[in-house]
């Protein structure tokens, strides 16, 4: 019996298979090789490396941060050997290591060439952010983002892909620090380089609005900033840069002062436009009557642009005709449109002075028509103060009652003026009336006449009164004359008596009613003057009238000796 070989093994053929079937004996632990997807199940990824078990990776491993997995079976994909054959017969892989090893590798020699890597910023963290660098996580903190700002919402930057460059490694503990910052930096020193090259007083250049304070604009140029001062933005006035102007906002600048030693740029915008105060007066002129806007308040004035041009002013003095005007924020609002009068074109100021009363016709001059001296009416409390009350009269007047004549006693006043308050109604009288200082005078007490006054009529000056006294004191002595009006007198020491030695306050008691002259009054403190002295010197003359004379000789005792006897 024969046996047909169909085919027979050379040499070569035989070492060949020989050599294929050791080849994987010379992978070692702790190294990467690269194997073959062959099945992936239950979040579980199965590599073929060519050794006698296969490996399982987490599929987890094969996700960058932020992504789903993105591998299939048949791919190839280098991993990490950890153990082969373990224990439990099957080979230890890690796809995880294998690309951070080969990530460090990378990163190492971009680090120490200085070369610019791409990352994939895919998380914030306090401080910075998480940066991706090939399945190596950097720290890019918040300082190194951006040198031309602070960008304050950092989510804008998230899983975009940015170049980086890399400040700090250490493989030890796992750490790396990037920035954006340095990136930029570099650029910026040749944009400055190239835009110092050819910048000049009078260039106009375009740049991005980087910053807004109060008291101007920082224009990025691109390697270097210049300040637009707020009032080098508008040829009118205006109270913010952010009024104008916006953040990032693309605009075109003229330098008007370079400073090269320092590199600092002083910069217009207003001045790209012609100056309209050159042509004011051919658009403007006194007493011309003009709508314009009102752009700011404040407590002395209102600011107003005329012709969306020019700056003017309404001063508190012209805003109204009252004396004394409320805050011109009672009168006007922030945009409105008002109407007012050209006084003034302030050439100098760069202003025009306005008024918003003369609009109306001047109340004073009409005031008279209306109204006389000794007129009463009731009207409403305007304002209260510590020295009185204004109240409205007509129109735009106000006029005033002084404290003190609010009621004619003046220990009154203080607690009158208390109770009052705005809003009030109350009746005054006119007292005087002076158009030319346009004031008016007004009082309460002299709706009702002054009970002194009264007082006097019925009994003049000379006449003899009763009266009850009411207070004693070193001076003299206080005479209640009429209590329901509330009329007082007051004897001074010198008056008590003609005698010198008569002329003692303890020789009378509270409460006792005496006999006096009125010879006087006492405006200021509101009092008459009464003289005990002045009627025993009345009643000498009336005795020596009726029962002698100066000229008989006889003495007052001997008529009035005479006069008791009969």
């Amino acid at each position: 019996m024969s046996v047909n070989v169909s085919s027979k093994l050379t040499n070569s053929e035989y070492d060949k298979l020989i050599t294929n079937s050791f080849k994987n004996s010379k992978i070692k632990e702790k190294s990467i090789i690269t194997g073959t997807v062959v099945s992936i199940e239950n979040e579980i990824v199965t590599i073929d490396v060519g050794l006698k078990s296969e490996g399982r990776v987490p599929l987890s491993e094969f996700s960058r941060p932020g992504h789903s997995a993105e591998i299939n079976v048949g791919d190839t994909t280098e991993v990490f050997i950890e153990n082969v054959d373990n224990a439990n017969g099957e080979t230890s892989l890690s796809r995880e290591k294998a690309v951070k090893q080969k990530a460090w590798h990378d990163l190492q020699e971009s680090f120490s060439n200085n070369q610019i890597v791409t990352g994939m910023p895919f998380n914030r963290v306090k401080g910075g952010m998480s940066v991706d660098l090939n399945g190596v996580t950097a720290f890019l903190p918040g300082s190194q983002i951006d040198t031309r700002q602070i960008v304050k919402d950092t989510k804008e930057l998230l899983n975009k892909p940015l170049e980086l460059l890399i400040l700090k490694m250490d493989k030890y503990r796992g750490n790396i620090v990037v920035s954006r910052k340095a990136i930029t930096e570099n650029e910026l020193k040749e944009q400055r380089k190239e835009l110092l090259s050819s910048i000049e007083e009078g260039s106009i250049i375009e740049g991005k609005v980087k910053n807004l304070t109060d008291y101007g604009a920082f224009i990025d140029l691109g390697g270097l900033d210049g300040l637009v001062h707020v009032t080098d933005i508008s040829w009118t006035k205006i109270n913010n840069p952010s009024d104008v102007l916006e953040l990032n906002q693309s605009i075109k600048v003229k330098v008007l002062k370079f400073d090269e030693e320092l590199s600092r740029l002083s910069l217009g915008i207003k001045q790209l436009t012609p100056n309209p105060w050159d042509n004011v007066h051919d658009s403007i002129k006194q007493d011309d009557v003009i709508n314009c806007k009102v752009t700011n308040i404040n407590d002395s004035q209102i600011n107003i642009t005329i012709n969306d041009t020019y700056d003017g002013i309404v001063s508190l003095s012209e805003l109204t005709w009252l004396k004394k005007p409320p805050h011109p924020s009672k009168i006007v609002n922030l945009n409105d449109i008002v109407e007012v009068k050209i006084l003034e074109i302030d050439d100098d100021k760069k202003r025009i002075n306005c008024s918003l009363k003369q609009m109306k016709d001047n109340p004073w001059m009409k005031l008279e028509e209306n109204y006389n001296i000794n007129d009463s009416f009731e009207t409403e409390i305007v304002n209260v103060v510590d020295f009185g009350i204004f109240v409205k009269v007509h129109d735009e007047i106000d006029g005033m009652v002084h404290v003190s004549d609010l009621s004619w006693d003046e220990k009154e006043c203080d607690s009158i003026l208390k109770n009052l308050k705005k809003g009030d109604k109350i009746k005054v009288k006119i007292l005087d009336i002076n158009v030319d200082k346009e004031r008016i005078s007004l009082g309460v007490k002299h709706l009702n006449n002054d009970p002194i006054q009264e007082y006097l009529k019925k009994n003049p000056l000379k006449t003899k009164v009763t009266g009850k006294i009411s207070e004693i004191d070193e001076k003299g002595i206080k005479v209640e004359l009429d209590s329901e009006n509330k009329v007082f007198g007051y004897i001074k020491k010198m008056n008590l008596s003609k005698d010198k030695n008569e002329q003692k306050t303890d020789r009378f008691a509270n409460g006792e009613n005496v006999d006096s002259v009125i010879i006087s009054i006492d405006n200021k403190m509101r009092v008459l003057n009464l003289s005990i002295k002045e009627l025993e010197i009345q009643d000498e003359k009336e005795a020596l009238s009726k029962y002698g004379s100066s000229a008989s000789g006889a003495s007052l005792g001997d008529i009035l000796g005479s006069v008791l006897k009969k």
